[in-house]
């Protein structure tokens, strides 16, 4: 097993409690960093993993990691559930949610909860589809983290997990590498009150089991189907799987 990469030097802090912490910290420019460093492309992969459920319809649809929402207020545009419910583990995140939710006027329609993604405070096999993006290279533990996520959909409800991958070909592996090693961490201590946030973001995807690795985990969570969809060269990567 890997070594556990944490936002903190902190040997007394999990990483759960290290990765709330840091959430907190940068709850405020992560919408715009998140926009900027992408250089917007962040809102095309999005709708593309949320098209992966468009033939499914589900009705309830559980965002894990949800952060400021902007993902389940995507897929609320383009599904049109009855509801989302959100969960992440930063109060910080959650209440810039909450902020969104009251502008939009969409408090029937998206509600958000402090919660644990391998704990999740919900019952066996509630919803209709889960999401999660950008959070499962967050998770302390994957295995169990994925486990939950497929005790809480319902049989023959989808699971669509977006997150970063690493991309194998010249020259968009060095470039990559660039970018995400020397200019994130740079433009991310401009912009935000903790900089160690913006490195350990490179980290944490360098550390992630992608691709092949990722869906091994997830056919080992009692997934059905899985598949992976890399986009952009592989910078990106869709994963699916049915319960």
């Amino acid at each position: 097993m890997s070594k556990t990469i944490t936002p903190y030097q902190d040997e007394q802090a999990t990483k759960k409690q290290q990765v709330a912490d840091m959430f907190n910290n940068i709850s405020k420019t992560y919408d715009f960093l998140n926009h900027f460093l992408s250089l917007g492309i962040d809102i095309i992969w999005r709708k593309k993993a949320i098209n992966e459920l468009k033939k499914d319809q589900p009705k309830l649809i559980l965002d894990v990691a949800t952060g400021t929402g902007d993902f389940a207020f995507e897929a609320l545009s383009i599904l049109k559930p009855e509801k989302i419910i959100g969960v992440d583990i930063s109060q910080g995140m959650l209440d810039i949610a909450q902020q969104k939710i009251k502008n939009r006027n969409l408090s029937g329609k998206f509600e958000v909860k402090l919660g644990d993604s391998e704990q999740l405070p919900f019952g066996d096999g509630e919803f209709d589809a889960v999401t999660v993006a950008y959070g499962v290279r967050n998770f302390e533990n994957l295995e169990s983290g994925l486990a939950d996520i497929q005790r809480v959909l319902k049989v023959g409800g989808k699971a669509v997990v977006l997150e970063f991958s690493k991309p194998k070909r010249f020259p968009i592996k060095q470039l990559y590498k660039l970018y995400f090693n020397y200019i994130t961490p740079g433009i991310g201590k401009l912009f935000s009150k903790d900089a160690r946030a913006y490195t350990y973001l490179p980290e944490s995807v360098a550390a992630f089991p992608d691709g092949e690795a990722f869906i091994a985990i997830m056919n080992k969570a009692g997934f059905k189907n899985t598949k992976c969809r890399p986009l952009a060269f592989g910078i990106c990567s869709i994963y699916t799987g049915v319960k």
